[in-house]
């Protein structure tokens, strides 16, 4: 809060002026001013008024006078802050205009009949929507209010006597609108209520006053621009029957917000952001005395109002939580959802707060609505002393400090950091081979050959097909250019290696292809150059990963940001922002599997990325992906049981059993889920409803959506496998796993987890598993049966190149599972350590330190083991489907795991 140096009267000629029209004012400002003012203190203020045998637009005069001169006298006492005064202004607004609405619309229908829609046959009501800060609950105290006036459909008022006379229904609110702005803002010798501005209406001020729901979807949709999509980002309903204000939503949503990252936002805002800067240095040329507008100024209120509504167009669309109207709360979303920091929100929250309470204060010398520093010289002191100050210095000091501040923020979202595609680079080599679409194959191979391309011919054909392809061609000549420039930049970014650029340009070339018709990604690129640098390395780098970001661009997002894309994962607030993220999408099913599948795409993204920088060890990736799929398979398990009708119980006793690499949390990029479903419900309908669970769990898992697929299943290690039940009670599981169970299916007992689910059921399979690991065995017959096992696995899994196979060949990873797991079998009777799910390689570790193998053997298997996994995991990023590498290259390696082999079965 900020206590003026002057006292009301003095400082607020306004103010003065009031009170000085009725001696009664003053005391009824200090009895107003010992309190916030509310909605239900306004209709007692303007019943008494009525009482009084006042019209209601004088009334409402009067209200609005003693509302205002209550503000300023709390305010400049040091009794209210700038909350408390928008919050007041704006809920004054939506009263007066609630108000003069029902009394309008009563006395038009006594005159004209009931509007009534010719679709729906019901009474129809005017929509008054409120733009700008009255939108955002964040009104001015002296502002105009920004309207647009609204109907569901067009039609005829329906009469019921003689003495009425009909209209259509747009007669009617056009009718009902005009009277609606002169009760409000005619001046009469109380002065206005609020002046009203309908500029922002479609077509502005050559459109109708009042629009059909059907004109405005058409209007949008048609003519709609970009600088509409940043006006109705604010609008906000303040009169009107709920379920039509529901569908005027669902018409306006879809043009304010994209269903992906759109940062064709930055330069359309920037654009508009220019013309407002231009025509304000051009006011300020003619007008001297209007310099420092605290809010069309550098570093003023709409940067920052810009900086907040930028990353509601770009990100909206995605996340519902972007697309409050106020201000203040998105900039605090911003720094919750890591898109600012909060050190960068705090000084623009500081500067808002700051530049709202010096503008409020400008305004209060007269009731005027002026946003620039008075040029004379006593009013200056006047507004410094208003705002804590003692002199004029002091306050500009601080407000340049605060403007600074704004700039620079502003300018690192909005300046245009692309280079244009048409600017020539620096360097002579560099313009040598900068290409245009006219260029020939010959003169595009001579570029490449100066630029370093160990296939110049090959990469100049692929260019060539690029630049002339009709897909290019036919897009606008503002993308056109874009796309060009971003394969200019490229040429000179690719990593100087020779034996990797040619792929690197054929990979990035497929790309660029795949989002030419995306403009939101070319803008994107074009105005974070240092995203392209990283798509260039991630390409470089992996096959895989070049692939997955041309079937998912819309991961380019995750690219942008140093603190996002290092951050260690968080998976408890990821497991809470899944849920958010389905909540908000309703009933739509669609909608949740592609979000699931949105947000797995992205934290896998996020991982990538991290491999391949190096920050990352084999083994801590795998933990990552395993954690990442348990928290989707956990929320997707609790989105399918909320689709469920008749479910016989809110909350499922049902639970996904984790086998194979995500049992063992060693899974991979691509790898599969090797999954069980188990039960513990006596209810009658319980077998039917979870089966349905788990196929309905499969579907959502593995079907093809716009977004692609989460996960492919694997269920075969279920109890009797292809041929037994898809989900398994509990005590039947347990049965089977003591009495029938197959060695092979132990085997897979001992990487086998509670993933999602029932947390109870969980715990008792822990408790079965442990049982039937720590069973005693005959050594000899464990041996045969294992032996046999990896007998069939080898014959399953021929190798018939001269490549040694890192999973199914001798002295590969498969046997090293199998030791394992013969080892825990043979063992975990006298050590139940061992059943402890821990992964291959810190269990051989303790079989070593247990005297079970030879320490040292052991140790070295271990490492042989990690070796494996880190070149199948290159191998694999690569887009290899088969992980195999020359047999030198790994000789070490596989001889030390048969040599612990045949210490066990030989």
């Amino acid at each position: 809060m900020i206590r003026s140096l002057l006292t009301s009267n003095i400082a607020s000629r306004f103010y003065a002026r009031w009170l000085m029209g009725d001696p009664a004012r003053a005391d009824a400002v200090a009895n107003r001013s010992k309190l916030s003012i509310g909605p239900t203190d306004f209709s007692d203020l303007l019943q008494k008024e009525t009482d009084a045998g006042l019209p209601l637009p004088r009334a409402m005069r009067r209200v609005r006078n003693l509302v205002l001169a209550s503000l300023i006298e709390r305010e400049l006492s040091g009794r209210s802050n700038l909350e408390e005064v928008l919050t007041t202004i704006s809920a004054f607004a939506d009263f007066a205009v609630q108000t003069h609405v029902a009394a309008l619309s009563a006395e038009m229908i006594t005159a004209h009949g009931t509007p009534i829609g010719n679709e729906s046959g019901a009474p129809q009501e005017l929509i008054v929507l409120g733009m700008g800060k009255l939108g955002g609950f964040e009104l001015n105290v002296s502002s105009d209010i920004d309207l647009i006036f609204v109907y569901p459909e067009n039609g005829e008022t329906q009469t019921t006597s003689p003495d009425q006379r009909q209209l259509s229904n747009h007669e009617f609110f056009t009718l009902l609108g005009k009277k609606l702005i002169g009760a409000i803002s005619e001046i009469t010798e109380d002065g206005f209520t609020f002046r009203v501005d309908m500029a922002l209406r479609p077509n502005g001020a050559s459109g109708p006053l009042a629009a059909s729901f059907g004109m405005v979807e058409e209007y949008l949709i048609v003519q709609g621009r970009e600088w509409e999509r940043y006006a109705w980002v604010k609008a906000r309903a303040i009169t009107g029957l709920p379920s039509d204000i529901a569908v005027l939503d669902q018409i306006v949503r879809p043009f304010v917000y994209r269903r992906y990252l759109d940062y064709g936002a930055i330069e359309a805002m920037r654009k508009m952001h220019a013309q407002i800067r231009a025509e304000v240095t051009r006011q300020e040329v003619r007008h001297p005395d209007r310099s420092n507008n605290v809010k069309l100024g550098r570093g003023g209120i709409r940067e920052i109002e810009f900086l907040a509504q930028v990353f509601q167009l770009i990100r909206g669309g995605r996340d519902s939580e972007l697309r409050d109207r106020s201000t203040r709360i998105t900039l605090n979303t911003l720094a919750r959802k890591n898109l600012l920091t909060t050190a960068e929100v705090e000084q623009l929250l500081d500067a808002y707060t700051f530049l709202r309470n010096l503008e409020h204060r400008l305004q209060y010398l007269d009731d005027a609505q002026t946003h620039t520093f008075p040029a004379n010289p006593a009013d200056r002191l006047t507004v410094a002393q208003m705002m804590g100050f003692t002199d004029v210095e002091s306050l500009l000091e601080e407000l340049d400090a605060h403007r600074a501040v704004v700039a620079a923020q502003f300018d690192s979202i909005f300046s245009d950091k692309g280079q244009p595609a048409s600017s020539a680079p620096h360097d002579a080599v560099a313009a040598q081979a900068h290409l245009s679409e006219t260029d020939t194959r010959e003169n595009i191979e001579a570029r490449l050959s100066a630029l370093g391309f160990q296939e110049p011919a090959s990469a100049a054909h692929r260019l060539q097909l690029t630049l002339q392809s009709p897909r290019l061609q036919s897009l606008p000549e503002n993308s056109r250019n874009k796309l060009i420039g971003l394969i200019n930049t490229a040429l000179h970014s690719i990593d100087a290696n020779a034996s990797a650029r040619d792929a690197t340009l054929g990979r990035l070339l497929d790309f660029l292809e795949a989002i030419a018709r995306r403009a939101a990604y070319l803008a994107l690129l074009t105005e974070y150059p240092h995203t392209l640098e990283r798509v260039i390395r991630m390409m470089n780098a992996s096959d895989w990963a070049a692939k997955y970001l041309t079937r998912h661009p819309i991961l380019l997002d995750e690219l942008l940001d140093d603190r996002t894309l290092k951050a260690a994962p968080d998976w408890p607030s990821f497991a809470l922002e899944c849920q958010r993220q389905l909540d908000a999408a309703g009933d739509d099913t669609e909608h949740k599997m592609n979000v699931l599948r949105d947000l797995h795409h992205a934290q896998l993204f996020r991982l990538l990325a991290q491999d391949l920088e190096g920050d990352l060890t084999v083994e801590k990736l795998a933990d990552h992906l395993s954690a990442l799929a348990d928290v989707l398979v956990a929320a997707t398990i609790q989105a399918v049981w909320q689709t469920m009708p008749h479910r016989h119980r809110e909350t499922p006793r049902f639970a996904v059993i984790a086998y194979g690499k995500l049992g063992g949390k060693e899974l991979g990029y691509v790898s599969d889920l090797d999954v069980i479903f188990l039960f513990d419900d006596d209810h009658p309908d319980a077998p039917m409803h979870y089966a349905k669970l788990a196929q309905r769990f499969i579907t959502w898992m593995t079907s093809h959506t716009p977004a692609g697929i989460l996960f492919d299943i694997d269920i075969a290690l279920r109890p009797d496998g292809a041929s037994g039940l898809l989900v398994s009670k509990l005590s039947a599981f347990e049965k089977y796993q003591m009495e029938s169970a197959w060695v092979w299916e132990h085997q897979a007992l001992t990487r086998a987890r509670f993933c999602a689910g029932d947390a109870a059921i969980g715990a008792r399979f822990e408790a079965i598993r442990e049982t039937v690991l720590r069973q005693p065995r005959e050594a000899e017959k464990l041996r045969q049966e294992v032996l046999s096992m990896r007998k069939k696995m080898h014959e399953g899994h021929p190798n018939r190149s001269a490549q040694f196979d890192l999973k199914h060949d001798d002295g590969g990873m498969i046997d090293i599972e199998f030791i394992v797991q013969f080892l825990v079998l043979r063992h975990a009777a006298q050590y139940p350590q061992l059943t402890a799910d821990i992964g291959n390689i810190a269990l051989l570790k303790l079989c070593g330190e247990l005297g079970l193998i030879d320490r040292g053997l052991a140790g070295d298997t271990a490492d042989a083991y990690r070796t494996y996994r880190k070149l199948q995991h290159q191998i694999r990023l690569q887009g290899e489907e088969r992980a195999r590498v020359a047999s030198d290259r790994i000789a070490s390696e596989a001889a030390t795991v048969k040599r612990l082999w045949a210490s066990i079965f030989d």
